[in-house]
C-alpha cells in the first residue's frame, strides 16, 4: 500500500447546466504522485457513490500558466465541477490533476507530469478500485492539449527505471478534449512554442477514440485546431467525433453559445461507449 495524505470532505457541487446537482461525494485531497526537486506533484481523487470500476483523469485549462505566489489556487479544483461531476454521478472515479506550468516550467514538463499521474493511477488501480487497462482522460484548452498527448503519445514505460511506477504505460484508452491546441506550428509558425511537441505529431492507428468539443468562433484556440486533428485521426482509422458549438468562444462553458448541444451528455455517452469493456 502507498502512503498519502487524506483529507475527506463532503460537498454538493452544482453542475454548470440547468439545475443539475450531483450527489455528495468523497474527495481525497492532495494525493502526492511524485516529487521533483522537492516540489510535490499532487492530485485530487473524486470517488463516486456507486463505482463502475473505471477511472478518468481530468486536467483543467490554464493557458499552461499558474501563478507563482504561495497562495496560488490549485489547478485540480478548477473546472472539475463542470466536467468531473457528471462523470462521478455515473460511477467514474475522477483524478483531477495539478502540473508544473509556465512561467517557471516548460510545457514539456507539464506533459511529463500528467503522464506520471496516469502511471501512478494505473500502478495503484487496485487500490482505487478501477481497471488498470481502461483509463480515460478529459481536459479543456491547455488541458485538452495535455489529455490529447496522453492519448496519442505512445507513453511507454521504462522497464529499467528504478521506480516501478515509471515502468507502466502512460497512454490512456479514451479521450475527450475541449478546444485543444493540437498543432503549435499551425497556431503561429513563428512563435517560440511552434517547436513544442504537438498531438498531431503522434497520430497513429493504435490511438484511442477521441471526442473533440470546440466553439466555432473561438479566438483563443482556433476551431481549426480541432478540425485538423479530427481529420488526421479519421485518415488513419481512429474513432473520433467533433462536436461544433455554434457561436461559442473559448471557455469551459462555451461563452456566447446559443442553444448549444448537450456536450455534457455527449461526454458521458462517449466514455460509456468507448471506455467500458
Amino acid at each position: 500500500m502507498f502512503c498519502r495524505q487524506k483529507i475527506i470532505i463532503l460537498l454538493a457541487a452544482l453542475l454548470v447546466m440547468p439545475s443539475l446537482a450531483y450527489a455528495e461525494t468523497k474527495i481525497e485531497k492532495n494525493v502526492v504522485i511524485g516529487m521533483v526537486s522537492g516540489l510535490a506533484l499532487v492530485m485530487d481523487v473524486h470517488y463516486p457513490e456507486k463505482p463502475n470500476g473505471y477511472g478518468i483523469v481530468h486536467v483543467s485549462g490554464s493557458g499552461f500558466r499558474r501563478p507563482l505566489s504561495y497562495d496560488a489556487p490549485q489547478l485540480s479544483e478548477s473546472q472539475v465541477r463542470i466536467y468531473g461531476a457528471p462523470l462521478v454521478e455515473q460511477g467514474y472515479t475522477i483524478f483531477s490533476l495539478n502540473h508544473r506550468a509556465i512561467p517557471k516550467f516548460e510545457i514539456s514538463e507539464a506533459v511529463l507530469d500528467v503522464q506520471r499521474a496516469v502511471r501512478f493511477v494505473r500502478y495503484y488501480a487496485d487500490d482505487y478500485g478501477i481497471d488498470a487497462d481502461r483509463i480515460g482522460a478529459v481536459g479543456g484548452s491547455s488541458g485538452g492539449y495535455l489529455v490529447s498527448m496522453l492519448g496519442l503519445h505512445d507513453g511507454k514505460g521504462d522497464s529499467n527505471d528504478e521506480d516501478p511506477i515509471n515502468r507502466v504505460s502512460a497512454k490512456v484508452q479514451t479521450v475527450l478534449a475541449r478546444a485543444p491546441v493540437t498543432d503549435f506550428a499551425r497556431m503561429d509558425p513563428d512563435a517560440e512554442r511552434a517547436a513544442e511537441a504537438s498531438p498531431i505529431d503522434f497520430v497513429s492507428l493504435d490511438d484511442p477514440p477521441v471526442l473533440l468539443l470546440h466553439g466555432d468562433v473561438d479566438e483563443t484556440v482556433p476551431f481549426e485546431q480541432s478540425e485538423v486533428l479530427h481529420a488526421a485521426l479519421r485518415q488513419v482509422g481512429v474513432a473520433t467525433h467533433l462536436i461544433t458549438i455554434p457561436n461559442a468562444g473559448h471557455g469551459p462553458t462555451f461563452p456566447g453559445a446559443v442553444n448549444p448541444p448537450d456536450y455534457i451528455g455527449a461526454m458521458v455517452e462517449w466514455f460509456d461507449g468507448h471506455l467500458k469493456k
